[in-house]
């Protein structure tokens, strides 16, 4: 008989990550505990050697390379790491969305955006049962600039990261700025 060995203490911390962002994006604008704090759990659940990889942050980028994913620039990244979107607007100009054939190819952009306080927004579409309205300290053009780059099912998913705390927004969840 085959014995399966318990995952270990950072196995289980991938897993229990990954099941935090899963569970984010099914139900956009819920707020989903991650095991620890900050965007490093999230590389390390998220990106392999198939991932090509951005990150503003050196310490991010040790750790994709880590991973063994190669660093790329906003263009050509699957996964977009900003410790700020104050000043980025580059980086968010340049990310990829995907096409009318391949939606799939668009990025996810990992951000860190505090909860609860900033611009009301009102979000609606799939995973919300009618719409929830929340708050994120997100600067002003942010929206208007994922609206001129998105037209669904082409665009980039959020993963808003505060603390231990994650909000995911896929392309596909409508925002109305309140």
């Amino acid at each position: 008989m085959l014995t399966v060995a318990p995952p270990d203490a950072a196995e289980a911390r991938c897993n229990a990550t990954f099941e935090a962002l899963m569970w984010s994006m099914a139900r956009p604008g819920d707020v989903r505990e991650l095991p620890e704090a900050g965007m490093a759990p999230i590389v390390e659940a998220l990106i392999d050697r198939e991932c090509v990889a951005y990150a503003d942050s050196p310490d991010l980028s040790r750790q994709i390379v880590d991973t063994g994913a190669v660093l790329g620039d906003p263009a050509t990244a699957d996964h977009l790491f900003l410790d700020r979107l104050e000043g980025a607007s580059d980086a968010l100009a340049a990310i990829r969305c995907g096409s009318a054939l391949y939606p799939d190819g668009g990025a996810t952009l990992v951000a860190q955006v505090a909860h609860g306080s900033g611009q009301r927004l009102r979000l609606s579409g799939p995973g919300i049962d009618g719409a929830r309205d929340m708050a994120l300290a997100l600067p002003a053009e942010f929206w208007a600039m994922r609206e001129q780059l998105c037209a669904y099912p082409e665009g980039f998913d959020l993963l808003l990261v505060d603390g231990r705390s994650v909000i995911g927004i896929p392309r596909s969840t409508q925002i109305e700025v309140l």
